[in-house]
């Protein structure tokens, strides 16, 4: 198999990009790096193109892979011929190899096996051939009662040998495994039933009791919640299309017109026929069935997931600004820290607002504002974020002092992480919460970065799909994130420089620690002499890696160092120095780029050199804006149908969006409720952290649902 033409076909690309993304990867290159500064050789692929040959390299590697451990087998066992190892060689699907594979696949003792064994092939063979023949007559031949190895003591027992020949050679057919197949695929319905007994503790899955639906056309949510019942054994489940239109479509391969048959032999095929399908084709089938619709769903869930982390992690950040933060709660009181305006912990407290300590809650807030300057507070959303809230805006707080509701999602994570301990040794998970709460704030993907992605409660059934797959997407886009963003290399932790293209764990840490030794960096160049930072790591990582005081002003940008070259000579024709042409958008949009161009530089790099003078090291994500809960709702029996109140959105999935209003209960937003129009996906309206404005449709306080809708309409 050619693999490279096989992806060029199945992905609409030249062989000349999946050549080039390929030995980039083999090169150690990385998917940021390749998408960002390799453009020329990619033909300006994204991100996202670049990670689909990445992956369906890898499948086509192991499909390869699965060929050769075939083709040894079969050579070691004395089975291969000419034939089977040109089929195995063509075979295109890994379906299709093992449906190849099927007939000679090593097995347990069979029912056929045995049947062999006793002498009747001869038989089994006779009745596929499917003559005008005494059937009786002829299966005589084989009784044979008093011969110990191969005892046949009856016509009937030798007819049932040779059904079970039968049988195993329909399983085997790869023409009735792809035809039964393509019909589980077009026809077959997913049906779930409750196990006898079940019903109470099964309560949550009773939805699908008595269920059934097209399988392949089942919403993934819906196909992820039966197989987790299913898994908890609460749920019996099965895909099945009709018995008689699988048994139809297997018959008109192997049966021949009812003129050219004797009616008995025709009857002995169809038996064998119906045995194979009923004992071992639509048994195996359907385990690939729903192998399938849980790789579906799966993808989808994790796309999902996927789509839902990006914009969590791409959230406007409030910036540099000092920061009071509050981790709220009622019986404990609430921790407070102050942070300057780079995230480092300058004091913690702990205030009693929500009883009688409320006055000296005001006094200790309002010191600690006034001697630390702080430019705004955030408050963590969890239990007494509201009243917290209230609170603290009812003082009287300098203007300007921007108060803020923050997700705290995976605090908790990360207070009780290894992360949170060597960060803040000498501090208990309260002050690490609140200080992860303050830093959400001023910088999301700075801090989310330190948390399990898992843990941060942006997904749909994250827990029941392929955790490898869903780890390396998720592992994507936080590295697509970070890189996209750009990171400081001053003043980022090890953990978020660990997400840097090129870098590791190990390289993120020696950062840390030479920065710490020696100063801040000065230049890019300085980088190398981390240990252990190469010129490979450097070549990755030093695009992304920003140097906002540095000695050279590109070192703040996202120009590649290998690139500065050309940028001093565009400065040389202007005749100005490099400083001038940065922000100068006029005079750098001027720039004729054609005269740039080289065989190893094009426009697409030249183009982002000029993008990126006129601003450099520019944050992707939007401006932050503030956002305020309706002050006259708090908890959820304030809430009455028809009222309109704003959100945020927390969590985005295939059937809808849950809304944070503020009464510590999201609310969901269905599908069917998210436009005036008809939705397909829900990421078409709505994404995480959006702002919205949504109407109270029902609200069930015993059950803690809340029904919403962002209809504009009454509807």
């Amino acid at each position: 198999m050619n693999i490279l033409k096989t992806i060029c076909q199945e992905l609409g690309l030249t062989e000349k990009q999946v050549d080039a993304v390929t030995t980039l990867l083999d090169q150690g290159s990385t998917i940021p790096f390749i998408a960002r500064y390799r453009k020329e050789m990619t033909g300006s692929l994204d991100e996202v193109v670049i990670a689909d040959i990445r992956d369906r390299v890898q499948t086509l590697k192991d499909l390869t892979a699965r060929k050769e451990s075939i083709l040894k087998s079969l050579t070691e066992r004395e089975l291969l011929t000419t034939e089977l190892n040109a089929a195995v060689t063509r075979a295109v699907s890994m379906t299709e190899l093992e449906d190849l594979y099927e007939k000679y696949r090593p097995k347990k003792r069979t029912r056929a096996q045995a049947a062999r064994e006793k002498g009747l092939a001869p038989l089994a063979n006779f009745l596929l051939a499917q003559k005008q023949q005494d059937l009786n007559a002829e299966a005589q031949k084989f009784v044979c009662p008093h011969k110990s190895d191969k005892e046949v003591a009856s016509v009937e027992e030798a007819l049932a040998g040779a059904r079970d020949i039968i049988a195993e050679m329909v399983n085997e057919d790869p023409k009735a495994r792809a035809a039964v197949r393509d019909l589980f695929l077009a026809k077959g319905n997913i049906i779930s039933r409750v196990k006898k007994g079940k019903e109470e503790e099964g309560s949550k899955f009773q939805d699908y009791f008595d269920w059934s639906e097209p399988a392949f056309k089942t919403p993934s949510h819906r196909v992820l919640a039966i197989l987790r019942g299913s898994n908890e054994s609460i749920l019996r489940v099965h895909v099945l299309p009709e018995e008689e239109i699988a048994l139809t479509l297997v018959e008109r391969l192997f049966l021949r017109h009812p003129s050219k048959t004797h009616p008995d032999i025709r009857d002995q095929v169809k038996l064998s026929i119906k045995d194979a399908y009923k004992r071992l084709l639509s048994k195996s089938i359907e385990k690939e069935s729903l192998a399938l619709l849980k790789l579906g769903a799966d993808d989808q869930a994790i796309a999902v997931f996927v789509t839902n982390l990006r914009e969590l992690l791409l959230s406007a950040p409030l910036g540099e600004k000092r920061v009071l933060a509050i981790d709220p709660g009622f019986r404990t009181g609430c921790k407070v820290v102050c942070l300057d305006s780079q995230g480092k912990l300058l004091h913690h407290d702990v205030i009693f607002p929500h009883d009688k300590g409320r006055v000296r809650a005001v006094e200790i807030i309002a010191n600690l504002v006034k001697k630390y300057k702080i430019e705004a507070v955030a408050i963590g959303n969890g239990t007494a974020g509201r009243e917290t809230q209230s609170f603290v805006k009812e003082m009287d707080l300098p203007p300007g002092v921007e108060v803020v509701m923050v997700d705290e999602s995976g605090a908790s994570i990360y207070s009780a992480s290894a992360i949170a301990r060597e960060e803040f040794p000498d501090h208990d998970i309260t002050v690490r919460g609140a200080v992860s709460i303050g830093r959400r704030l001023m910088d999301p993907l700075a801090e989310l970065v330190k948390i399990d992605p898992k843990s941060i409660g942006v997904g749909q059934y994250q827990h029941d799909v392929d955790q490898k797959l869903l780890k390396n997407g998720l592992d994507d886009v936080v590295k697509s994130c970070v890189n996209q963003v750009g990171v400081e290399a001053n003043t980022a932790s090890k953990d978020l420089l660990a997400q840097v293209s090129g870098l590791n764990p190990t390289i993120a840490a020696n950062m840390v620690a030479y920065r710490n030794e020696h100063g801040a960096f000065t230049t890019r160049r300085s980088f190398l002499k981390v240990p252990r930072l190469g010129p490979k790591a450097f070549e990755q990582a030093a695009g992304f890696l920003r140097i906002q005081n540095g000695k050279n002003p590109l070192d703040k940008s996202g120009i590649h160092p290998e690139s500065y070259d050309i940028v001093a000579k565009m400065a040389k024709r202007e005749g100005c120095k490099i400083e001038e042409l940065i922000h100068n958008t006029q005079r750098v949009q001027a720039i004729d780029l054609s005269s740039y161009v080289t065989p190893f530089v094009g426009l697409p790099t030249l183009t982002d050199i000029i993008n990126e003078l006129a601003a450099p090291g520019r944050d992707p994500r939007q401006a932050f804006v503030s956002f305020s809960f309706d002050d006259t709702i708090h908890k959820i029996t304030d809430l009455v149908p028809g009222m309109r109140v704003p959100g945020i959105v927390t969590n985005v999935t295939a059937f809808g969006a849950f809304v944070d209003i503020g009464v510590h209960q999201d609310g969901l937003v269905h599908i069917s409720q998210l436009a005036d129009r008809y939705v397909k996906d829900p990421s078409e309206i709505v994404s995480v952290r959006q702002q919205v404005r949504v109407r109270v449709l029902e609200v069930d306080v015993k059950r803690k649902r809340i029904s919403l809708s962002m209809k504009q309409g009454g509807a």
